[in-house]
């Protein structure tokens, strides 16, 4: 069922099940993914191209372990990926043993990465091409979402394959959105993670601040929380170790969102600015500072391993 609210649509929960799913790209995101999707009963064949990241789904119950991505898709209705790259997503669709190679005919291919509107369209044209069809969906509630399956899927494309998607992407997500047309979905995403990476580091900035000026952390965290400054990157993945437990801070920053995705993404959205002429000023600058963070040391931290930079943690 879809609700309409101003210019888009919203899909309500769903309970009906969709037959030859499969998922590909097994990382942060995509590992918790299926597991929302089995533990939902549904049943998925998977790949990634990373032994350990593959055998994660081992014990999942429903979740078939592929040698390959043409294994996984063979006889797969739904083909659902979640790589880090666009040139990985299409290197995935058109290897050798991969996507196209498998997949049957008139299936739908749902990429969940976040990647450059251009490119889904290009893997639009390329799944036109091969009788293949293909919607983009990029997620926002990061590893939190993931793992208590409330993600939000922005979806660019036909909006009959969307609902054909629905009670996949509900046993994942809260809430889909249909944006318009193929690479909608992505620049919906671009937007959004602008927004992150730049109120993740004016968290820091004043989480910083006010720890060194004196203040208890938890005690500005929650003035933050009912004031002004909330955000998501202060009331739900707070950046300062131990202020809220089972986040990323809390954990030495492993795991989540790494510093290299969020420069990848903010670089993808500098370079659609440039394409229609638009000025990102905070959005340029916070690109720098994540780009700096990884050439001093943190790329295989979180983002929000910002604070332990500004504070000047010595690596």
């Amino acid at each position: 069922m879809l609700l309409r609210t101003g210019r888009y649509l919203v899909s309500t929960l769903q309970t009906r099940n969709a037959s030859n799913v499969s998922f590909i790209g097994l990382g942060q995101m995509g590992n918790r993914m299926v597991k929302n999707l089995t533990s939902k009963g549904q049943e998925v064949k998977v790949f990634d191209i990373l032994p350990a990241a593959l055998n994660s789904a081992a014990n999942l119950k429903g979740a078939k372990l592929c040698n390959s991505a043409e294994e996984a898709a063979k006889d797969s209705n739904i083909v659902i990926t979640m790589l880090p790259t666009g040139d990985i997503v299409k290197e995935t669709l058109l290897a050798e043993n991969g996507i196209l190679k498998g997949i049957p005919k008139k299936s739908l291919f749902i990429d969940c990465s976040t990647i450059e509107p251009k490119m889904a369209q290009e893997l639009s044209k390329i799944s036109k091409e091969n009788n293949i069809r293909y919607i983009d969906a990029p997620v926002s509630g990061g590893v939190t979402g993931a793992e208590a399956g409330t993600l939000t899927f922005m979806i660019g494309g036909d909006p009959n394959d969307m609902k054909e998607a629905e009670p996949v992407l509900n046993k994942m997500g809260g809430k889909i959105f249909h944006c318009g047309n193929i690479g909608a979905g992505q620049i919906a995403k671009l937007c959004n993670n602008l927004i992150l990476g730049i109120t993740m580091i004016g968290t820091c900035e004043a989480m910083n601040l006010g720890i060194k000026l004196g203040l208890d952390p938890k005690l500005l965290t929650n003035i933050i929380n009912v004031s002004t400054g909330r955000s998501w990157s202060s009331d739900t993945y707070n950046p300062v170790p131990g202020v809220m437990p089972n986040v990323p801070s809390s954990k030495g920053y492993e795991g989540g969102f790494s510093v290299p995705l969020i420069a990848k993404d903010l670089g993808l959205a500098e370079a659609a600015a440039l394409s229609c002429g638009t000025p990102l000023l905070l959005g340029a600058l916070t690109h720098q500072i994540y780009r700096a963070l990884i050439l001093n040391g943190y790329g295989d931290k979180d983002f929000a391993v910002v604070y332990e930079f500004l504070k000047g943690q010595n690596k």
